[in-house]
């Protein structure tokens, strides 16, 4: 294909692919498969890389995430973002409808929103094309997010107006992405997130926006900070244009003439807010006229035109029954309250962890306890406080074991820990945690073998640890409850199809201490073979800039057991892979740049190039930029406001550029 009809197509598809997005994320009414969107989303992405001069920001493509970024950039507002007064109750509202009216006149009316309970964010676009994207910060100062909100596709890159406008939304995690990010981790054996709040401003506040992309996000956008831009008189009228641009507006909102109808429509979302297929924590409520919220004007830290009624955190009563404790596939001993069911903000909760044995003590939580329960964030049941002045004398103390409920191993509180392990490595709950660990997605990813069947096999002693999923045989798999033919010759085609995996996804899978997917990858890339790491000495692997003492040790030390050994050649007779599959660095000797070898640190604000941009560039001519200022380093990229590492580079003797000079070089 030549490169003007690759321009044609290339338009062409882009074009369908933002309609179709637009219907599927902000309209919800999808006019095509899913199959057909991504057959032509991989016909775009073929062809911008077949062409790279042909792509462009606003290309559907950029929404699977760019390269990894260093750190996040600063952003100073143009216009800045306020926060809310809260109001609790009635008498709230009805003050703050008082102090409208007192200041305004009785001619008032209100816009009602629910209050999305996810992570406050700008958006700039200059002609129609979506620039730059940060977090609220403090209101004046916030960070530089734009490749992570780029992931989001209710984001428009383009607008249907080539308009120059700031405007202010809420990102958010629908309940569904935060139910099955939270189910991912834990079959990856991490930390659950509390919240879909937690959850939303932590996948935004990634260095690497391929993980903000798979954490399927979205946005309402509520406000534009420059409204004057578009000639509206009210705030709902700016509502409606921003829907005309291509945002995604939350529909549920109302115009009120009273506070009577602000109060119902309140009393109207408290009963439906369980519905939701998202988190709301309040409602928001804004004076309509814009240009009475200009006469009403701000405070030093809110306007006077806007309040937020928080939602009561729900919390109910009910008895706790018992105390179960469970190991967890690093030996973690974790406390568990049983509960009588009870409904709290609309689910039956009839479990709730304690977390450990301090916060067992310092709440002083006896197994017959009537005991305040809610969700942590509307998620996660806890235990608030006991109600102590219930009790009938028939209350017990709970006492952590002394032995693993699942070995009889003595436990152990290591130094520094609060939590009580098992460190016995034979272990039964914590193999069978560990062979749920192996087969999740961000390690060797065996579809149709999640936690429930890697259960019944360990039940049934087909497996004892992650070599034997390859031994598994047809039969065998048949015997197993709800495991019919179809069933079966999926999962032998996952297994099968996991041996051909690079040699991270298998690392991380094996669960060794202290390392993570990032950690795994970046071994695979330096080793390339699982040969080579294991034969690698404490000293090889802290040379390496993301490897610590702690990891090192824990890596040395697993390969030193025999038990591992083995298990690594069993995984070698099963015809597992052993290698790193991926793109691997050019070396500094393959490249003719000033840069190959050397140890390049950028710091302040380039004017010409984005951050990403500059490494991107470096590090394609052998440069490894570094975050940090030290002897090792060659060199240092200084832009406008540098500090702390500018002041280092001189005190060190190292030598400094400033922007110019390397786009000087850059461009040789």
């Amino acid at each position: 294909m030549d490169l003007q009809t690759a321009e044609t197509r290339i338009q062409e598809l882009r074009s369908l692919l933002n309609q179709y997005g637009y219907e599927y994320y902000v309209l919800d009414k999808p006019s095509v498969p899913d199959a057909e969107y991504d057959r032509l989303m991989q016909e775009l992405i073929q062809l911008e890389e077949q062409f790279p001069q042909l792509k462009t920001l606003d290309s559907p493509t950029v929404r699977v995430g760019g390269a990894v970024l260093d750190m996040f950039e600063k952003v100073e507002h143009r216009i800045p973002m306020l926060s809310l007064g809260n109001a609790f109750n009635e008498q709230d509202l009805r003050d703050f409808d008082r102090r409208v009216r007192q200041a305004v006149g009785d001619y008032v009316s209100y816009v009602c929103e629910l209050k999305i309970d996810g992570l406050a964010v700008s958006l700039r676009y200059e002609d129609g094309l979506f620039v730059q994207g940060s977090t609220r910060g403090d209101g004046t100062i916030g960070e530089d997010i734009t490749a992570n909100l780029k992931t989001i596709k209710s984001i428009p890159l383009r607008l249907k107006e080539p308009i120059s406008i700031e405007v202010r939304g809420e990102a958010y995690m629908p309940k569904r992405s935060f139910e099955a990010l939270n189910e991912a981790r834990k079959e990856r054996g991490e930390e659950l997130f509390a919240n879909p709040r937690n959850a939303a401003a932590g996948s935004l506040r990634q260095l690497d926006p391929k993980i903000a992309a798979s954490r399927r996000l979205d946005i309402f956008l509520y406000a534009i900070g420059n409204p004057e831009v578009i000639g509206a008189a009210t705030h709902s009228d700016s509502l409606d244009q921003l829907d005309k641009l291509g945002f995604k507006t939350n529909k549920e909102r109302r115009k009120c003439a009273t506070i009577d109808d602000v109060l119902a429509y309140i009393h109207n979302w408290t009963e439906k807010r369980p519905q939701l297929p998202y988190e709301i924590d309040g409602i928001v409520i804004k004076v309509d006229s814009l240009a009475q919220q200009e006469e009403l004007g701000t405070t030093a830290k809110n306007p006077r035109w806007a309040i937020a009624y928080k939602f009561p955190a729900e919390e109910v009563v009910t008895t706790l029954l018992d105390i179960e404790v469970s190991v967890g596939r690093t030996g973690v001993i974790t406390p568990t309250a049983i509960l009588t069911p009870v409904k709290v903000a609309g689910t039956t909760v009839q479990r709730a962890s304690l977390h450990n044995e301090d916060l067992i003590r310092e709440k002083d939580i006896r197994i017959g306890d009537k005991v305040v329960v809610k969700k942590a964030g509307d998620i996660i049941p806890e235990v608030v406080n006991v109600l102590a002045g219930e009790r009938t004398g028939e209350e017990v103390d709970f006492q952590m074991p002394t032995h693993c409920p699942e070995c009889g191993s003595e436990l152990v509180r290591l130094e520094g820990e609060v939590a009580l392990r098992c460190i016995n490595p034979k272990c039964p709950a914590q193999i069978r945690e560990g062979l749920i660990h192996f087969v999740s997605r961000n390690a060797m990813n065996i579809e149709g073998l999640g936690e429930k069947v890697i259960s019944q096999l360990f039940a049934a002693k087909l497996i004892s640890d992650v070599a034997d999923i390859y031994k598994l045989t047809r039969e065998q798999l048949l015997a197993l409850e709800r495991m019919g033919e179809k069933s079966v010759s999926n999962l032998l085609a996952a297994i099968e199809a996991s041996k051909g995996n690079s040699l991270e996804k298998l690392l991380f899978g094996l669960g060794i201490r202290h390392v993570g997917a990032k950690a795994a990858k970046t071994l695979a890339i330096q080793f390339d073979t699982m040969e080579k790491l294991a034969a690698a000495s404490k000293e090889q692997l802290i040379a390496i800039a993301e490897i610590g003492d702690k990891m090192a040790d824990s890596i040395v030390s697993f390969f030193e057991q025999e038990e591992a050994k083995e298990l690594i050649q069993e995984l070698v007779a099963a015809g597992v892979n052993m290698e790193y599959k991926g793109a691997k660095p050019v070396s500094a000797a393959e490249l003719d740049s000033i840069f190959a070898g050397k140890t390049v640190v950028l710091t302040g604000k380039l004017e010409q190039l984005t951050r990403s941009e500059a490494k991107e560039k470096l590090e394609s001519l052998g440069a490894n930029v570094s975050g940090s200022v030290s002897k090792k380093t060659n060199l240092v990229i200084a832009g406008a406001d540098a500090g702390s590492k500018l002041t280092k580079a001189q005190e060190l003797g190292i030598e400094v550029w400033d922007e110019e000079k390397l786009l000087e070089e850059l461009n040789k």
